[in-house]
């Protein structure tokens, strides 16, 4: 199965939103055909897999994948940048990736991606829920409910601040009234979540952990879309149990922001060694 593309608009001479997604796409299916010729790379192009510097090609590439119905796209024009969140099958079996290309004079120059096999190495896995990207995902804001670049940037950026805190209300995270998260397939939290109900029904409210180390590093601004990716490492306190001892949660989260309210954080991660290089800092 090929990877659909989600994209609009019409190639122009840089690498406009249709040549990012045309771009990204073309790199999944590469990947799923083992075949690295079939991707527009460049000569000097660097590839991580879970933080591990691999030669593309090798890693996932080598494995028997395909795309299933799940993409969801994040596109930064300005930045040249084109990052996913997608349900693949390997070998069978569900597992959820997330990836993000740097294209320059339409070649990938840079490839960070993370794969997600199983509950042990992550915490929460449930890639069955996850079949279509969500309405609020996919809502294309109306021009007055778009936000300039950098106060799109500042309001998810409240997010981990509030990790931080311990505490979103301390944060003054501006959460719409029906805001959710979905991590890993997993809603825990808004209208139907599954985490010590009904607490985590009101997100800003939710009791959470305090994490005073989460970093953050910025991966997209999808301006048109209303969508913000960080790659966040949230630290010691994070995972808890002997099987998650000396491991932190890193994950791809993207948030839904326009109006001035967050809507949506969905967000694929998985455990990590505490402090672990990403290799893109």
């Amino acid at each position: 199965m090929l990877a659909v593309a989600s994209g609009s608009g019409s190639a122009q001479a840089t690498c406009d939103r249709q040549c990012l997604t045309d771009t990204l796409t073309r790199y999944l299916n590469a990947m799923m055909a083992h075949d690295p010729a079939a991707a527009p790379l460049a000569a000097s192009v660097r590839f991580t897999e879970d933080a591990a510097p691999l030669k593309v090609g090798e890693g996932l590439w080598k494995s028997e994948i395909k795309f299933l119905s799940y993409r969801l796209d994040f596109i930064d024009v300005r930045e040249g940048t084109a990052a996913v969140h997608a349900v693949l099958e390997e070998k069978g079996a569900p597992i959820l990736f997330a990836a993000r290309l740097k294209v320059v004079d339409r070649k990938i120059t840079e490839i960070e991606t993370m794969v997600v096999r199983s509950q042990a190495e992550s915490m929460l896995f449930a890639p069955a829920n996850l079949t279509t990207p969500s309405a609020t995902m996919t809502y294309r804001p109306q021009p007055s409910e778009r936000m300039p670049r950098d106060q799109m940037v500042a309001i998810a950026g409240r997010y981990p601040a509030g990790l931080r805190a311990g505490s979103f209300v301390t944060a003054d995270v501006p959460f719409a009234p029906n805001a959710y998260r979905f991590e890993n397939g997993v809603r825990m939290a808004g209208p139907g979540c599954t985490f010590q109900p009904p607490s985590c029904v009101d997100m800003k409210h939710q009791r959470l952990p305090t994490l005073p180390d989460v970093k953050q590093r910025l991966v997209a601004v999808d301006e048109e879309m209303g969508t913000v990716l960080f790659r966040l490492a949230f630290g010691r306190g994070s995972l808890i149990g002997p099987a998650f001892e000396g491991k932190e949660l890193v994950t791809f989260e993207a948030f839904k922001v326009y109006g001035g309210t967050v809507h949506a954080a969905e967000a694929i991660f998985k455990a990590a060694p505490i402090n672990q290089p990403s290799g893109w800092d």
